[in-house]
């Protein structure tokens, strides 16, 4: 890889230009789009003098005609049929604005439309402007920034690291951050793992798409590790949607330079205006913003979740308004393709998200979150969650999880997940040096990069991706019997994750002490269940005698679908025999409001890996803190002396 970071820092430097006419959070408007330009203008460079005397061939053409005429003389989706180039631009130092001008237009319409996201004209006639009259040196500092040998992964880099610079400056949230490279390889991994066989066949296309795509990172490195894992004749089509126009911009320009097909990615929100509404994809991957709020959508998606249910995109539930996370993944969830034949592992979709922990447990039964891991699961397409470890992402140091999701399971996975923690261990205190220096997932990187100080360690069959890869796909190869779980991998029945959340009351004592009793109305019902109805169809009810709950006495209890019994196995229990078993001995007068009973869906990820580890003896405490004392006396006394 070419050192991005050097290109990075040439860029940045051009910063020095602007300051004093720019506010330090408007650099992005000059930086960002001249960069695109130059990268354009770099690629271009060897095919230029061709398209130029091609030009008279067609200049009578259709725009549309000459487009697809010059593109292919470029060898690319895109050509430039102005006389000008950076280095021209430049040379005529009088008419800098005119020319730049002049080349913008030059090229065809769909790289002018990605340089229009940035309304770059507005920014060259600022720097033009005699007051600040910046506008030559910008661009002839751009001209011996040489972008010749960057790679589609470089030029992704360097964007994510010059929007992370600017993000900085403007005091952007955390949530906003980047994808590093090697945790879109390990989510590509998982992504096809199942479907290895199918990707071997002659003339496979699939598709791809990430709903919040930002600069195109996931879908770039998505398709550059699809294509090395799969054949030659396997084509992968890329397509995603993004809502910030200079990152949209971005990854437009990428594709163009890569010959994707740039209309495939839309502009817009995902959620108000879904720019690929109709269409199903084979694989799904994205990392959307963590803990951004969705208020500015909030009248759109609640009037879809109210008015269409689950015919619409948010039937299952809708998360709190501060964490639009998992509305995120019912929007994918929609574009699943339908499974088609039950032995064809490749039908169906899968989908692979990147999450914080909020996901997997917030939400009161009931209620948002729990309904839609509710949904989810009793669906069975929740296949595996992998944890990761801290420090992973350049804008935010916090835990972070994959999450894979399958409409068409395979026959050894049905009914269960697979939780993989390759986090790595995290309480520093409770490390001894030799697990340090032998972690299996992650490495310090060299250099950190924002908050990203660590990188998931790649080629290596032992560690890493390919590790995490292998505890993944070994379920494949086990059997009913002999799942593969150990220290880093737990196989866990869906049954395991949800709990009825009951309301446990207790009646209230008058000034004697004695219950008060109190009677309320109940519906009559049959033997069968059903409701009985009076002449006019309206359900019977009857006055029953009962306690007076004490509010003041409520309680509640989370009861897991499943328990352990005593041989160590997961088992099926009711309500009623935990309320006996755990509550009634302590709570003899206590009873169920049945009313109130909710279920629930959580998945508590650290504690089912928790392990205990024993404190040290008090012996071997005391027996450190003498030696510190004599150490400290015989210290003290050297000085002395």
């Amino acid at each position: 890889m070419t050192n991005f970071k050097e290109k990075s820092d040439l860029i940045w430097s051009v910063a020095d230009l602007l300051r004093g006419d720019y506010r330090q959070s408007d650099y992005g408007k000059v930086i960002l789009p001249l960069t695109i330009l130059r990268r354009l203008d770099c690629v271009l460079a060897p095919t230029k003098q061709k398209v130029l005397a091609f030009l008279p061939k067609v200049e009578k053409s259709s725009d549309k005609i000459k487009d697809a005429t010059l593109n292919k003389v470029a060898g690319a989706n895109f050509h430039n049929r102005s006389q000008f180039d950076f280095s021209k631009i430049i040379a005529d130092a009088s008419n800098i604005a005119a020319n730049l001008r002049h080349y913008i237009n030059g090229y065809s319409s769909s790289a002018r439309e990605i340089i229009e996201y940035f309304n770059f004209n507005d920014q060259i006639e600022r720097m033009d402007d005699p007051k600040a009259d910046i506008l030559y040196e910008v661009v002839k500092k751009f001209s011996e920034i040489d972008l010749s040998d960057m790679t589609s992964m470089d030029m992704g880099y360097v964007f994510e690291d010059l929007i992370r610079r600017f993000a900085e400056q403007s005091n952007e949230t955390a949530g906003e951050h980047f994808t590093p490279r090697e945790v879109i390889k390990l989510m590509v991994n998982l992504l096809i793992n199942d479907d290895d066989q199918s990707l071997t066949q002659d003339g496979i296309v699939k598709t791809l798409y990430d709903p919040a795509c930002g600069t195109g990172g996931m879908l770039s490195i998505g398709e550059q590790h699809f294509n090395q894992l799969t054949r030659d004749n396997t084509k992968l089509e890329v397509f995603g949607q993004e809502i910030n126009p200079e990152s949209y911009a971005i990854c437009k320009s990428d594709m163009l330079i890569k010959g994707q097909n740039p209309s495939n990615v839309k502009f817009g929100n995902s959620f108000t205006v879904d720019g690929l509404k109709d269409e199903k994809f084979d694989y799904m991957i994205s990392n959307p913003p963590f803990g951004v709020d969705w208020k500015k959508a909030q009248k759109i998606i609640k009037a879809e979740h109210d008015d269409q249910g689950y015919a619409g995109r948010f039937g299952a539930g809708l998360p709190r308004i501060n964490d639009g996370s998992l509305l995120f993944l019912q929007h994918m969830l929609a574009k699943m393709k339908t499974p088609t034949f039950k032995t064809d592992k490749s039908s169906g979709s899968r989908i692979a998200i990147v999450f914080n922990g909020s996901p997997l447990f917030t939400g009161q039964a009931g209620n948002g979150e729990s309904n839609i891991r509710q949904w989810i699961i009793e669906n069975d397409w929740l296949e595996a969650i992998v944890a990761l470890p801290d420090q992973l992402f350049y804008n935010t140091g916090i835990s972070t999880y994959i999450w894979i999701i399958n409409n068409h399971k395979s026959a050894e996975r049905k009914g269960h997940i697979q939780l993989i923690n390759a986090s790595g261990q995290k309480d520093e205190n409770l490390i001894t040096e030799g697990e340090r220096a032998d972690n299996r997932f992650w490495s310090k990187m060299p250099r950190s990069l924002g908050n990203k100080r660590k990188q998931i360690i790649e080629d290596d069959a032992t560690k890493g991706i390919d590790l995490i890869c292998k505890m993944y796909g070994d379920y494949l190869q086990s059997s009913p019997t002999e799942l593969p779980e150990n220290e880093f991998v737990k196989i866990l029945p869906n049954e395991f994750f949800g709990y009825w959340r009951i309301t446990v009351e207790q009646p209230e004592k008058d000034e004697q002490g004695d219950f008060v009793l109190s009677s309320k109305l109940e519906t009559q019902y049959d033997n069968d269940g059903a409701p009985v109805v009076d002449e006019k169809g309206q359900a019977v009810r009857k006055r029953v005698k009962g306690y007076k709950p004490d509010t003041s006495l409520r309680d509640y209890e989370n009861i897991p679908f499943l328990r352990e019994n005593e041989h160590g196995k997961l088992v099926p229990q009711t309500i009623d025999e935990y309320f006996q078993r755990e509550v009634l001995p302590n709570l003899p007068s206590a009873w169920i409001d049945e009313s109130k009973t909710k279920i629930g869906y959580e998945i508590n990820f650290t504690k089912y890996f928790y392990e205990f580890k024993p404190l040290r003896s008090l012996a071997d405490i005391k027996a450190d803190i003498l030696a510190l004392e004599k150490s400290s006396f015989e210290l003290e006394q050297k000085v002395l002396d």
